[in-house]
């Protein structure tokens, strides 16, 4: 039963049961307390219900399964928070299962939702059980509710806001208060669907804030929730005065310096007032480095957010968004991220 994790915010740290997170850890110098280190893991719902692309995703032993693809994601998360990883993101419409996409190829149905905004069964019963053992370990995963490849799927704005009631009450009902929300994956990049698109996109933050206001038993009473731009972004003013916490992305953001002047631009940003700041995708390693975008986040008190995909050429092993995903810790990026997660969490 979903309910004994709960997270929270005081000031720009995050805590689970009322505790800071990662409880007076500093490695190097640099304070993690607070931090919510996590991983983009958006594919542990995925399902495809397109015929005519299903086939793309086929395991090299088999056709593809869901309910394999959950079944492994859930073997595999123990071993994550065993290293220090305390969240991670999944999205109601998922991301590229082949890394990165151009839009016009995402014609793959990967989506929780119908096209009146009503919710799916299947997908929910995945994500159940998900959610169900991140309570258990002790984790606040980041839950996105709309992908720009997918959004089309929903028939106009009022469908959105629609879908956007209907997976906030499920949550509610659930009594899921681990939970934070990313209301749309970079919503400055090519959506459709005019409210998702970042001028119009706080008013989805409120709606999921007003809707869960005084229906979750925790110190906010409601859901906390944001919403991220594209790598490199800072978010505009009406994303970061809307949102619980902030989200940003490294992705092209090669120059570690760089990640450092996001948040201090972020934090320098008139309507910017405290909230903790969390990189949630980010597509650069170099963990073998004394300096890398994961370092540079944490050295500027800021949660990092690993994002691996399968390189051109590359096996089954490798990357956790493009499917089929092997969940595990089984390459030599992965084990750079998780290793140098546990070296910084002393998990």
């Amino acid at each position: 039963m979903a309910g004994r994790t709960v997270v929270s915010i005081e000031g720009d740290a995050f805590l689970i049961n009322g505790t800071p997170t990662y409880p007076g850890r500093v490695y190097q110098g640099m304070n993690l307390e607070g931090l919510l280190m996590n991983s983009r893991m958006v594919q542990g719902t995925f399902d495809d219900t397109e015929p005519t692309t299903r086939g793309y995703w086929d395991y090299a032993d088999g056709p593809w399964d869901a309910e394999r693809n959950v079944r492994e994601f859930l073997a595999a998360m123990d071993e994550w928070r065993a290293h220090g990883l305390l969240s991670f993101t999944l999205n109601l419409q998922g991301g590229s299962p082949q890394g990165y996409s151009r839009i016009k190829e995402q014609t793959w149905c990967n989506s929780a939702f119908e096209a009146d905004g009503s919710l799916k069964e299947a997908y929910l019963d995945r994500l159940g059980r998900i959610l169900d053992k991140a309570d258990d370990l002790g984790m606040a995963p980041i839950l996105g509710y709309f992908y720009f490849g997918q959004d089309w799927r929903l028939t106009d704005d009022a469908a959105v806001s629609r879908a956007a009631r209907n997976a906030t009450d499920w949550l509610i009902e659930r009594g899921d208060r681990n939970v934070l929300i990313e209301i749309a994956n970079e919503a400055n990049i090519h959506y459709r669907r005019d409210i998702i698109k970042a001028p119009r996109v706080h008013e989805l933050i409120r709606l999921v804030a007003d809707h869960s206001a005084g229906r979750v038993d925790s110190p906010a009473g409601r859901l906390l929730v944001s919403a991220s731009m594209g790598g490199g972004t800072v978010p505009p003013a009406n994303v970061i005065a809307a949102g619980d916490f902030i989200l940003l992305h490294g992705n092209g953001v090669g120059d570690p310096n760089r990640i450092r002047a996001m948040v201090d631009q972020t934090r320098a940003a008139e309507a910017y007032r405290g909230q903790p700041i969390v990189f949630n995708e980010d597509d650069h390693f170099d963990f073998d480095k004394s300096d890398n975008n994961m370092v540079a986040a944490v050295s500027r008190h800021a949660s990092w957010g690993y994002f691996d995909y399968r390189f051109a050429g590359e096996g089954f092993d490798e990357g956790y968004q493009s499917v089929p995903v092997n969940w595990s810790i089984s390459s030599d990026r992965k084990r750079g991220f998780f290793g140098l997660l546990k070296k910084m969490t002393g998990a």
